[in-house]
């Protein structure tokens, strides 16, 4: 497996406190690689690391197979983009004003302008001033910064953070089309499952500072455990009838529905059956989606305060 990004023992400590503490990340080549955890974890320190923005207290760096040094810095950056913390730009220059100089600092041509605008679709709001911007152009805007120059790697910490729906589904889809599309590895962070669930492939869950969960989403997904609501019409009947069949049940908090774990399609349409052959009718059987905090629970074992 080809690693765009990897690091060993990657630590940082501020005041003899570790803010990130041996971080052994594997990110493979034209992934989306989800960087969950709490606000606070670690996420945005470990990125900038990665990036040379700040000095690790000990560890080692790989980018595209390249160690980070301090020699070799600005040529592996050259391959790469970022969009950290917020986005960077002039608000009395226009959108493409703005990436101009972008342009200028990279070193890149300015046909680069025209390309990214068309990435990141906004090519009818170029001659408008950025400080006009909505947050959602505003964030656009910083990531077809971080595009100019057609980086390999791109990193983006919290890019959803402050965008109403339709915003944040514009920049996840953004997100999704780059690896297809443009052959980009991504590195995203958040502190929302549920976003992460919608665009990664891969992901790392961090803890205080310790990396405490790294592998496949689908992998992630079969590790916390998803359940299955069902609302029946004799819910008393249905749990004895089922608990028969070996299949655990628990009530909901509030009694009105059972829970049930989520074994695959099959054994599920078997056991809704068994249950119609019983005379239960079935009112509802939904999906449950796990918390990044009862993730966390079934990970660590303690709750997390989001």
């Amino acid at each position: 497996m080809n690693l765009a990004i990897e690091t060993h023992g990657l630590t940082k400590l501020y005041s003899g406190l570790h803010s990130v503490n041996h971080v052994n990340l594997q990110i493979p080549q034209y992934s989306i690689y989800g960087f969950l955890g709490p606000n606070g974890a670690g996420k945005s320190t470990t990125m900038k690391m990665i990036l040379g923005l700040v000095r690790p207290s000990q560890g080692v760096v790989t980018i595209l197979g390249k160690k980070l040094t301090g020699a070799n810095r600005l040529d592996i950056l050259r391959q790469t983009g970022s969009l950290i913390e917020s986005p960077s730009y002039y608000a009395h220059l226009t959108g493409r004003e703005n990436l101009a100089l972008i342009c200028m600092l990279k070193n890149a041509p300015e046909s680069e302008i025209d390309r990214v605008l068309h990435i990141v679709r906004m090519e009818n709001q170029k001659d408008k001033k950025a400080g006009q911007y909505s947050l959602g152009m505003k964030q656009r805007l910083g990531l077809a910064a971080a595009l100019i120059g057609s980086p390999k790697l791109l990193l983006l910490d919290e890019p959803t953070n402050g965008l109403d729906p339709a915003g944040i589904q514009e920049m996840r889809d953004l997100i999704c089309s780059l690896p297809k599309e443009y052959g980009i590895t991504v590195m995203v962070s958040s502190h929302l499952l549920s976003e992460i669930d919608q665009m990664a492939t891969h992901t790392g869950i961090i803890d205080k500072g310790v990396l405490i969960f790294q592998d496949t989403l689908s992998s992630l997904h079969q590790k916390s455990g998803r359940k299955l609501r069902l609302r029946t019409r004799d819910n008393d009947l249905a749990a004895r009838l089922l608990s028969a069949r070996g299949i655990p049940i628990r009530y909901a908090a509030d009694r009105r529905s059972l829970l049930l774990p989520d074994k695959g399609e099959e054994e599920t349409a078997m056991a809704v059956a068994y249950l119609a052959e019983n005379q239960v009718g079935i009112l509802r059987l939904e999906e449950m989606e796990n918390s990044l905090e009862e993730i966390f629970l079934s990970l660590t074992g303690k709750k997390v305060s989001l």
